[in-house]
């Protein structure tokens, strides 16, 4: 008999049309216990993230669309309950919000295991969704947003999902970052020259992402008006919110 070597994506695919690993094995012309092992191996590999299926026509056509919640808003105190509100106002717009702090972080582990483990639980998020809104405004200095939602918008530009971004900043980088005229051009008080592109954020954030003035209500807003979704907001905004 043949033998046929199918990749992750095809295994996967022929166990969601419902074949059992006998069924595929038959199928493949392979051992049936060696099946069993791939099913079990590629599985383990979704759960962790590490690899994303292409979903089912049906999911396609029956989900919502899928906005993972980058942006500082993680470290605020009342953190959780500003997710919930940020997913219900997803909702208004008929959108499925995924925030960081759904996740929640098993018992037991290090500090430095925790770390990892939400490291890799905002990947399987960022992978998870269709479009990355993230909250862009000046976190820890002028000028510069949270260092971490930074990373997670040059993840998702590079695996080609849709970045939207919002502030409440208003002007350049070069207006609101204290400098200093010289010779070499305008040095922020550690001595670097401050890009002067007319963006108000750094040209790699600025130039990643659709952006948008205001806050996350208005970005959903020109997302769905860009998608042609018709949406009635609710009038309610999550604290904080300008």
């Amino acid at each position: 008999m043949a033998t046929y070597r199918l990749t992750q994506a095809e295994l996967i695919e022929l166990a969601d049309r419902g074949m059992t690993a006998e069924e595929i094995a038959e199928r493949i012309g392979k051992p049936v216990r060696i099946v069993r092992a791939q099913l079990t191996r590629v599985r383990r590999k979704v759960l962790r993230g590490d690899f994303t299926p292409t979903p089912l026509p049906i999911e396609v056509i029956s989900r919502r669309t899928r906005i993972y919640l980058a942006g500082f808003d993680v470290f605020r105190p009342d953190a959780v309950e500003y997710g919930c509100a940020l997913r219900e106002l997803c909702s208004t717009f008929g959108f499925e919000g995924l925030y960081p702090l759904d996740a929640v972080v098993p018992v037991g582990l290090t500090q430095p295991e925790q770390a990892a483990w939400i490291y890799r639980a905002n990947i399987a998020a960022i992978r998870a969704a269709d479009i990355v809104m993230a909250n862009v405004n000046d976190f820890r200095g002028p000028g510069e947003p949270d260092s971490g939602t930074a990373f997670e918008i040059g993840f998702a530009a590079a695996l080609g999902k849709d970045v939207w971004a919002y502030t409440t900043d208003e002007g350049a980088l070069i207006e609101r970052v204290p400098s200093v005229a010289t010779a070499h051009g305008p040095l922020c008080e550690k001595g670097f020259l401050v890009e002067d592109f007319g963006l108000s954020k750094n040209l790699m954030i600025a130039c990643a992402a659709r952006a948008v003035q205001g806050g996350p209500q208005a970005c959903l807003a020109a997302i769905a008006a860009r998608d042609g979704v018709e949406a009635t907001p609710s009038p309610y905004r999550p604290n904080g919110e300008s």
